[in-house]
């Protein structure tokens, strides 16, 4: 029979790796959320007001490069803060999920264990 320590050994590298994995996924999704669509969609606005204003594209350029790295920057920053938080909600769900799979797999095997000693019975 397989100690248990060695079986936790095994699945705790794996549920940290499909932990990291699926808030990663999530991170990468949020990472683009209002703030910053409302942020690209200032620059892009304020961009446009300066070309039809005549400023002159020296300016505009540099001012709306600046303007997207900022957007870009932002993103970035959201989906490190929320990364962390999806890899401890992720974390916790798969421990919460062992324990009922060794709890249900503990009642599996006590129920085949009473049903046999019941057949030996008879």
């Amino acid at each position: 029979m397989v100690d248990e320590a060695e079986i936790n050994k095994q699945v705790r590298p794996e549920m940290e790796r499909l932990a990291a994995q699926r808030a990663r996924i999530r991170a990468k999704a949020a990472r683009w959320d209002l703030d910053v669509a409302v942020f690209f969609f200032a620059v892009v606005i304020i961009v446009t007001i300066l070309v039809f204003q005549g400023v002159q594209l020296e300016i505009v350029g540099p001012a709306a490069t600046l303007g997207l790295a900022m957007g870009w920057l932002m993103g970035w920053k959201k989906g490190k803060q929320v990364y962390e938080s999806f890899y401890d909600e992720e974390l916790f769900k798969l421990g919460k999920n062992l324990v009922e799979l060794e709890r249900e797999m503990a009642e599996a095997i006590e129920e085949k264990v009473q049903r046999m000693l019941r057949e030996r019975r008879r």
